[in-house]
């Protein structure tokens, strides 16, 4: 990664990097990066900050050093009483922050990505995997199953059979494997953290006010019949029309230049 600065610690479990344009969320809690409770609502109260930033353009999800996110605390989850599961269930709510952001997410998984850590990636736009790193949901083998998050959308990447047959097996995928799966964009190696800086930087410089509005209207028209989801396509494109952005890429096009968004 290119230099960067922390100017912004929460409370538990993250720290935020800004370079230019793109902040990166660390997830840093205990030695492996683990789901708790604690994690969780300290997510849910700092994260919007960033997500709403004007000057953000580009979030970036990463674990520290090469450790990614290491799934669900077990001496939570062995507690087997709904008020526990739903406490761990609001991971889904981070899950959604992301998805909803109104600028493009990179997940970074400089780590294996395995249970609560491969549903946190799914929720984001771009996920590049280290390739010694692993994805998949080994749930099963302990007897649950990827309930946040991971049950719905994995099923909605891959198609449900084959969501069903990984689940099933609790299925640990190689890079190459999750790449050919369509679970990640890109794999890297030694050069993994200039090709997240490099993708991250390259999604900014783009017209991510535009980028947010996709993403707002593939999510609300995602299901729907035909004729309500251009329903919803309208009252978007009618929203993009107010972005400066908007106006200079089509005068850039016409001046024969290399348009100059500003995620606005």
């Amino acid at each position: 990664m290119t230099s960067s600065t922390p100017t912004f610690s929460a409370p538990t479990g993250f720290r935020i990097e800004h370079d230019g344009p793109v902040a990166t969320v660390v997830i840093d809690h205990g030695r492996v990066n683990i789901v708790d409770p604690e994690l969780i609502e300290s997510m849910l109260v700092h994260l919007p900050s960033v997500l709403d930033d004007p000057a953000v353009r580009c979030v970036v999800v990463r674990g520290k050093d090469r450790i990614f996110v290491g799934g669900a605390n077990l001496t939570v989850m062995r507690r087997l009483d709904p008020d526990t599961y739903r406490a761990m269930r609001r991971w889904v709510d981070v899950q959604r922050l992301l998805e909803r952001a109104p600028k493009p997410v990179v997940a970074a998984l400089n780590g294996h990505a395995l249970g609560g850590g491969a549903e946190l990636a799914l929720a984001c736009d771009l996920r590049i995997l280290h390739v010694r790193a692993t994805f998949g949901f080994p749930e099963t083998d302990l007897g649950i199953f990827p309930g946040a998050g991971g049950s719905q959308r994995l099923p909605r990447l891959i198609g449900p059979h084959r969501a069903k047959r990984l689940i099933m097996d609790a299925t640990r995928l190689t890079a190459d494997e999750a790449l050919a799966e369509g679970l990640v964009d890109l794999v890297a190696g030694d050069d993994f953290d200039a090709v997240v800086t490099r993708e991250a930087h390259r999604l900014a410089s783009r017209p991510t006010a535009t980028i947010g509005l996709v993403k707002s209207a593939i999510d609300a028209g995602w299901g729907l019949p035909i004729d309500e989801a251009m329903a919803v396509e309208e009252e978007h494109v009618m929203r993009n029309l107010e972005l400066a952005d908007a106006a200079e890429g089509i005068q850039a096009f016409l001046d024969k230049r290399q348009a100059e968004f500003e995620g606005r």
